[in-house]
């Protein structure tokens, strides 16, 4: 795609998705609020993104109030909208659920509101991180050339939408994320890193390039038959826990903006849960099965291998 093209649809994107969001905001507010409940959490500064996180104090909001916030949630796209001082590299969580009634006609119209949003994001999403045809290390700089102040993180996460369940119950998430990859995908991105010819803080050029190179010769040292997989720490996040007593099924989701909720009406209402403060000394794993023994080959990359260099 040209250049001035994906530029054009990235704004007609952005603001069709602004537009999106204002009209589902203001379809929200006309609609009986029958429970609302959302935690915000302390806010992340500015060089403080990557801290261990050891505890969490979760502040609970209820009534329109909780409805409110979670509307701007829903909303906020860029920087601009909130505080100079906040990081933009940390995700803003506010979890929790907001419940409306909506029957007939208007559960459809926000069904089809949230789901066009949503392909909307995808579609944002698709454009910036595949059809711009850039390396990962090169889109903030795009981005923020052509959408100045727009927080990916926030515009990519998908509303999620609930039809009436029976309870909702939140807690907290510890994970890594495993991905099993090749050799050749490995080294095609190593070598890729290598053409760019760009450094990382707090290397020179140089030093960067004899790094990467060092880091190419390791995997290019494994056995042929070595396994390659990334696993990366998560840091701990809001998940909920939907409950269907007809479906005699718990799913849990990802957690990080509220749930929209709607309801037939006040007899549908589901139980809402808390969200307690997090506390790492105090985790209780309920399975934590044993893992294979793997080796720490590139550390930035949390590249793990089963054999060893």
């Amino acid at each position: 795609m040209a250049r001035y093209d994906l530029v054009a649809d990235l704004h007609d994107c952005v603001n069709a998705l602004e537009a999106g969001l204002a009209a589902l905001r203001h379809q929200i507010e006309q609609q009986p609020l029958l429970i609302a409940r959302v935690f915000s959490l302390p806010e992340i500064e500015k060089g403080r993104e990557h801290d261990e996180i050891e505890r969490i104090a979760v502040t609970q909001h209820l009534g329109k109030t909780a409805r409110d916030m979670a509307l701007a949630h829903y909303c906020r796209l860029f920087m601009q909208h909130q505080s100079e001082k906040l990081s933009t590299k940390a995700a803003v969580r506010l979890p929790g659920a907001i419940c409306i009634e909506a029957d007939g006609d208007v559960h459809e119209q926000i069904t089809q509101q949230v789901a066009e949003i949503n392909t909307l994001k995808q579609r944002l999403e698709q454009l910036i991180t595949v059809e711009s045809g850039l390396p990962s290390e090169a889109r903030f700089e795009f981005v923020h050339q052509h959408l100045r102040g727009l927080i990916t993180l926030n515009a990519y996460r998908s509303v999620a939408l609930l039809n009436s369940p029976d309870s909702l119950r939140f807690g907290w998430a510890n994970k890594n994320i495993i991905k099993n990859v090749t050799r050749d995908e490995v080294v095609e991105q190593l070598e890729r890193s290598l053409k760019a010819n760009r450094a990382q803080a707090p290397w020179t050029r140089e030093q960067w390039a004899e790094k990467v190179q060092l880091e190419l010769e390791a995997i290019l040292a494994l056995p042929a038959g070595a396994k390659l997989k990334i696993k990366r720490p998560v840091k701990v996040q809001p998940i909920a826990r939907v409950w269907r007593a007809s479906e005699k099924k718990q799913v849990q989701l990802a957690c990080p903006s509220p749930l929209l909720v709607l309801c037939r009406d006040r007899t549908q209402v589901p139980i809402l849960g808390e969200l307690l403060n997090y506390d790492a000394d105090n985790v209780a794993y309920r399975h934590k099965p044993l893992a294979e023994p793997l080796h720490l080959i590139i550390p930035r990359l949390h590249l793990w291998s089963d054999r060893q260099v």
